[in-house]
């Protein structure tokens, strides 16, 4: 994929998961915390099965003898958000939801591509990278403190 391409689209994402907190615990306040994240995890299997019906990409399933216990992270992590966020934009507010989830996953992240974790190419932890990441972490911290 074009990187161009790549950041147009993930800015896209970015501003739809935005509007996930607050949409999840309006639901949340109807159903229930855990009910409301299986509801949205629902809709996202839904659209994911739709899409993937429309490409012709259930073929691609057939990789699945190489599943190994890592692969799991990714389920996790997303059912994860999803609960988390539901009970702590409250609290929390979108911004704050936004500001600390973004601030941990570029820690989390940056540790991940120093030490090449699941294949990821090593990159260092300059001091321009280690500002970057001081910086956000500055930001949530005003973000949160309303």
């Amino acid at each position: 994929m074009d990187r161009g391409l790549a950041i147009v689209l993930t800015l896209i994402a970015g501003g739809l998961v935005a509007l996930q907190p607050p949409a999840n615990a309006s639901l949340a306040k109807h159903v229930g915390n855990l009910q409301a994240t299986l509801v949205s995890l629902l809709i996202s299997l839904a659209i994911i099965t739709v899409l993937l019906a429309l490409s012709g990409g259930f073929s691609g399933l057939s990789g699945i003898t190489e599943f190994r216990p890592e692969h799991v992270l990714g389920g996790v992590a997303g059912a994860a958000i999803v609960f988390v966020s539901i009970i702590a934009v409250g609290p929390l507010g979108a911004g704050g939801v936004a500001a600390a989830t973004v601030s941990t996953q570029l820690i989390g992240s940056a540790l991940l591509d120093r030490f090449g974790v699941l294949d990821l190419e090593r990159v260092g932890l300059s001091a321009t990278r280690v500002t970057g990441i001081a910086l956000l972490v500055l930001g949530t911290v005003l973000v949160t403190s309303r």
